[in-house]
């Protein structure tokens, strides 16, 4: 099937971001990717057909990104997915983190993707049509990961602007996905992808041993296939009714399902004190 759809992948140098526009150009989509260097992402992707749009692009500079999206849309005709990828993790405890640490974090994972929003959004209004996907993270609903707190509080914001998002534009025609993927096989958990605080403390024994679990046991043995995860962007993208939530791996949804199980037990147990707060008739 040849669709002209034209995707905006932001983040799209390396891991799923990469995969996608890969697949997005096999299928015949046009495709828009940025990246901090055009040429080495239009060397990674190895195409260089008129259909593909590889932008260097300042993602926490509004006026970077509203410069992009301007080129995007006169050089491809227009946007109609929007898959807000970009963003690094960071490791660290709360009291390990500098302010600057923290706030570099959310300058990226959420600022920056309210930049995109923010752009993209009048040429969606104004075709009353389109569709966000924004990448938050299984740790964006599951937080119980010790030395993830400042990443995982950029996952939530993620989460709660794309809620508020979906709401605001449902009566235009346009919608907003949240995707919370687990484990995927890519280079997330590699340098580059993923920080650490610059002055840990040895105090935090569940924090190093995670660390240390993620080093030892779960680089390399992720169970989640990028390839399948282009597939399903794609598939969600092409249906008429598109989810709010999206999980993606098995081990995303096995956390969901547990988190939603802790909630309710939570609910259930404390009712009567959650209750007790309401003025009594």
């Amino acid at each position: 099937m040849k669709t002209q759809k034209v995707w905006f992948v932001t983040g799209a140098s390396k891991g799923l971001g990469l995969t996608l526009v890969k697949r997005l150009l096999k299928e015949g989509y046009k495709v828009a990717a940025t990246s901090r260097d055009a040429a080495a992402l239009s060397e990674e992707v190895g195409y260089t057909g008129p259909d593909f749009l590889p932008v260097q692009m300042d993602l926490v500079n509004n006026d970077s990104v509203a410069k992009t999206v301007a080129q995007i849309i006169a050089t491809l005709g227009g946007i109609d997915v929007v898959i807000n990828n970009a963003g690094y993790g960071q490791l660290g405890t709360l009291e390990e983190l500098t302010d600057a640490e923290a706030r570099q974090n959310f300058d990226v994972n959420v600022f920056g993707s309210l930049n995109v929003v923010r752009n993209v959004m009048p040429h969606f209004r104004e075709k009353r049509a389109g569709a966000f996907f924004n990448i938050s993270s299984i740790a964006g609903f599951l937080g119980t990961f010790p030395g993830w707190g400042v990443y995982n509080a950029t996952k939530f914001a993620v989460a709660g602007f794309t809620e508020a998002l979906s709401a605001e534009v449902k009566s235009m025609g346009i919608s907003a996905t949240i995707v919370y993927p687990g484990y995927f096989k890519t280079n997330f958990l590699l340098q580059g992808s993923l920080r650490t605080a610059a002055s840990p403390i040895a105090d935090y024994k569940e924090a190093r041993d995670l660390e240390v679990i993620h080093n030892e046991q779960i680089i390399g043995s992720q169970p989640g296939d990028p390839e399948n995860a282009a597939a399903a962007f794609i598939k969600v993208a092409e249906m008429e009714n598109r989810p709010l939530h999206l999980f993606l791996g098995s081990d995303a949804f096995a956390m969901a399902n547990n988190k939603i199980g802790a909630v309710q037990q939570d609910l259930d147990a404390f009712e009567s004190i959650s209750k007790s707060t309401d003025f009594q008739k």
